[in-house]
């Protein structure tokens, strides 16, 4: 008996620790969601794929702590120069949510996280003078092309090369600033980089940044997406269905503005959408207007991109394929409901 009882505490000292909850819990006690975003900035590191997208990934924490607070708490966002320290905040339990990074086995391996469902799909393109008659990938041809040496980018250029079957010219450097400074002074034909940085560095010419457009032609697609940690299978539930419910109010043409009055909508689908209909937890452990709460908090996704991205924003990215599926893009929500 003895012996049994021995076994039976030694699986118990080493069995699993369910933390199923803890963090969706320790919110929507709190009132407050501790999230990081990261500025990517350029003299801290070139590893990093994407541009300075804080400002989207702060507006879509606000999102999240809106929903799971019954719009009651907020988020307390925390901004960090490279992917590795907010990776190292993630896993220390600073913050409970990254928004976001490029999903890599290798990073999710050593971190102890868990990527969820894309918010952003980044990917590698060119930045053109308007005035160089630059219309596509394959006008470069005999071009000179700038790029930041010795990364992921510069071995991307030369696949695409060999397999478009042209030839450029190379011209790498080392510091984003000063390939920035060469394509203004003309010194570059061409800057590749994710697409979220050309954007951003454009924004930087100042008076001269309508003189430059970003081609269609995108060498690569990187997601952007929310990091968590494992073992919260609710809290990681709770932001994918809160992004979801994002892009379903932009197609069904929820807004801010507009989401008091479509509460009263005859629709069932909005009715769902926004909560008025009984029964929209579908097992989140949330309020049931929690989709409203996260739509009138940040407005829909739509909304975000332009606003901290697109037509209102300095970058003025074209949405691209962050556009829902219902306009050709490659955003998505599941179902809404129970079944």
């Amino acid at each position: 008996m003895a012996k049994f009882i021995l076994a039976i505490m030694l699986l118990a000292a080493f069995a699993p620790t369910c933390h199923a909850g803890r963090v969706l819990e320790a919110v929507k006690s709190s009132g407050t969601l501790s999230c990081g975003t990261v500025s990517e900035l350029n003299d801290e590191t070139t590893d990093d794929t994407h541009g300075n997208l804080s400002a989207f990934g702060a507006d879509m924490c606000r999102a999240v702590a809106a929903a799971i607070t019954d719009g009651r708490g907020h988020a307390k966002i925390s901004t960090y120069p490279t992917e590795a320290m907010a990776y190292q905040a993630l896993e220390k339990g600073q913050i409970a949510l990254l928004e976001g990074a490029t999903p890599r086995a290798g990073l999710a391996r050593r971190y102890g996280v868990t990527y969820l469902t894309p918010v952003f799909f980044d990917g590698q393109g060119f930045l053109v003078h308007k005035g160089r008659g630059i219309a596509s990938f394959k006008d470069l041809a005999q071009k000179l092309v700038c790029f930041i040496g010795g990364t992921d980018a510069e071995l991307r250029l030369h696949a695409a090369v060999d397999q478009a079957g042209i030839k450029l010219q190379y011209f790498p450097f080392q510091e984003i600033g000063e390939m920035q400074a060469a394509l203004v002074a003309g010194r570059c034909d061409a800057q590749t980089h994710d697409i979220s940085e050309l954007a951003a560095g454009r924004a930087a010419f100042h008076g001269h940044r309508n003189d430059f457009v970003i081609l269609p032609d995108r060498l690569t697609l990187d997601p952007f997406a929310p990091v968590v940690g494992v073992g919260d299978a609710e809290f990681a539930r709770a932001v994918n269905w809160v992004f979801y419910t994002l892009v379903q109010a932009q197609i069904s043409g929820v807004t801010q503005a507009s989401a008091d009055a479509m509460r009263a909508s005859p629709d069932l689908f909005v009715q769902t959408l926004l909560g008025s209909r009984r029964g929209t937890q579908w097992g989140l452990f949330l309020q049931e207007d929690w989709g409203y709460q996260a739509i009138k908090a940040t407005g829909n996704y739509g909304e975000i991109f332009d606003r901290d991205l697109g037509a209102h924003a300095p970058q003025h990215l074209d949405p691209g394929p962050n556009r829902p599926w219902s306009e050709g893009g490659m955003l998505w929500a599941a179902p809404m409901g129970e079944n």
